[in-house]
């Protein structure tokens, strides 16, 4: 019975300094979401008009005056031209926004003009369906037309 308190005892000790070293590290999910961004390629009928359709459910940030947690759904449709977005890169790049205090407003805004910047689309439009919070339904709706 001594050695398993003994080594009940040494486990228990270890176990903090593991845990603890590993909250320190930088998880390789977090280092991808911090270092992304848009990344395009070719368009593969460039001349014709399509239309590319992105449904984004799981986005976060947090509200700039409470700090409060906020999640929408991001819709993403656009007509590209001479570039497309690869869809990995955008999916991180959305990722991006859990840790940052910003509005509904201009976290629409901000994804329309990161999206025009690396692909400029024919047409886009970006719309934002937060989850309701304190009886309060925000949906923010911005385009683009080139």
């Amino acid at each position: 019975m001594g050695n398993t308190t003994e080594q009940m005892t040494i486990m228990s000790n270890s176990s903090p300094e593991i845990a603890s070293q590993a909250t320190q590290e930088i998880k390789y999910g977090e280092r991808e979401i911090e270092q992304g961004q848009l990344i395009t390629f070719p368009n593969p009928r460039v001349g014709r008009r399509y239309n590319v359709s992105i449904t984004l459910p799981e986005f976060t940030c947090k509200c700039p005056f409470s700090g409060y947690p906020d999640f929408a759904t991001i819709h993403i449709n656009y007509i590209p031209d001479a570039k497309v977005v690869e869809l990995k890169a955008l999916k991180l790049y959305i990722n991006s926004y859990r840790d940052r205090y910003i509005s509904h407003e201009e976290s629409a805004n901000q994804i329309l003009d990161d999206f025009i910047a690396a692909c400029d689309p024919l047409e886009v439009n970006v719309k934002a369906d937060f989850t309701p919070r304190g009886n309060v339904h925000t949906v923010v709706e911005v385009r683009h037309i080139k």
